[in-house]
């Protein structure tokens, strides 16, 4: 879940973003609130083709909130998995 391998995956004109996914649309929005109240930078998106979700949504923020997001997890945050993607 927490693989530090980067993949390529379209083009991100803001550089690389680490994408969450999640298996429930519940699990995507309980993300985005816990996100929003830790102040770490993001939105949900679409899943990116390359990836994959149970529910076709992903958390995507800048590559370097990538450490506050794995702490979320291990504090109890649900979710699928945690990919990065380079540019």
């Amino acid at each position: 879940m927490f693989g530090r391998k980067k993949r390529e995956c379209g083009s991100a004109a803001d550089g690389p973003a680490v994408y969450v996914t999640f298996y429930t649309t519940a699990e995507a929005f309980a993300c985005a609130a816990a996100c929003e109240k830790a102040g770490i930078d993001g939105r949900l998106v679409t899943v990116p083709r390359c990836l994959s979700a149970g529910c076709g949504m992903a958390w995507r923020s800048p590559a370097g909130e990538r450490a506050a997001i794995e702490a979320l997890v291990r504090a109890g945050l649900a979710c699928e998995a945690i990919e990065e993607l380079s540019a």
